[in-house]
């Protein structure tokens, strides 16, 4: 189950997801969160910020929407009070870093480059306020400006989460690899409504919010599929992950790694009943490398 990402080595191909998973001090109540193969921190900021008002989970048909706004405590908070305790879980870190302009990731990633952190995960589907509040993860010369730029500073594997709201998925995914991205994550949550029909109102004060869980999966695994297919970098799948037969599905699409997100929600252990799962179908399938099957749909 030894994975190659980007050239930093994980025990597993399993990696919590960004946004759901926190540090990993609240998962670790529960099960060695060392047994993971990553963890992705909860998006941080250049600045500490509190979040969105209002109601920030909602669940719906097979999943959840959100709103949370990315609180999180800014990029100096987190290394002096979080990146210790998380080395201490002895598994990769991936820092993700998100942004309101190409200078406030550029900062954030500065501050970043000489911690242990393993790998950059540039969350791209932050608003851009330069550009008329569009996020950057939604038109491809846009997303190869602030990757390009990104990388020219950056001393870690930088690897670029992509939205699914993109104009054209494939070549957004080009044009990061072109920027010079190391490695590309996708999805993240697909733009989506929920609206009460007894206050007559939209559910969230943003109106609109992300929708993710398994009820997207089958679209993420399309997207991410396609994008393998398309590029030459490692791809690390996400989009509905709640069991071990669909990481293996996301891995046989090309996928080098996958991420669990909202399955930690739903079951805390998840991610490593995936880790347990995976390894028993391995034994039983008699798969001795998961490289025997990585992209093996073609």
């Amino acid at each position: 189950m030894l994975t190659n990402l980007c050239g930093v080595k994980l025990k597993n191909p399993v990696i919590a997801a960004s946004g759901t998973f926190g540090f990993g001090e609240e998962y670790n109540q529960f099960y060695d969160v060392s047994k993971l193969g990553g963890i992705s921190t909860k998006g941080l900021t250049l600045n500490p910020k509190e979040g969105n008002d209002g109601i920030r989970i909602y669940e719906t048909s097979s999943g959840i929407m959100n709103s949370v706004g990315l609180q999180n405590p800014g990029v100096d908070k987190f290394i002096k009070q979080e990146l210790q305790n998380m080395k201490n879980y002895d598994t990769a870190i991936l820092a993700n870093v998100g942004g309101g302009s190409i200078e406030d990731y550029i900062k954030a990633i500065d501050k970043l480059n000489d911690t242990p952190v393993d790998i950059i995960e540039l969350n791209i589907s932050c608003p851009n306020v330069k550009h008329g509040g569009m996020a950057f993860g939604i038109k491809s010369d846009v997303a190869y400006e602030v990757v390009k730029k990104s990388k020219e500073i950056c001393k870690k594997p930088l690897i670029v989460k992509l939205s699914p709201n993109a104009e054209d998925i494939i070549d957004m995914a080009s044009k990061c690899e072109e920027a010079g991205a190391d490695g590309i994550s996708l999805v993240n949550t697909f733009k989506a409504i929920a609206i009460d029909i007894k206050s007559k109102k939209a559910v969230f004060n943003n109106i609109t919010a992300g929708l993710s869980g398994p009820c997207i999966k089958p679209i993420a695994l399309r997207m991410v599929y396609e994008v393998c297919k398309n590029v030459n970098i490692p791809v690390v799948g996400m989009g509905g992950i709640t069991t071990f037969e669909d990481a293996i599905e996301f891995i046989m699409a090309g996928a080098t790694a996958v991420q669990v997100g909202t399955g930690n929600f739903v079951r805390p252990t998840t991610s490593l009943d995936i880790i347990n799962g995976i390894e028993k179908y391995m034994e039983k399938e008699n798969i001795k490398s998961l490289e025997e099957i990585r992209g093996i749909i073609k």
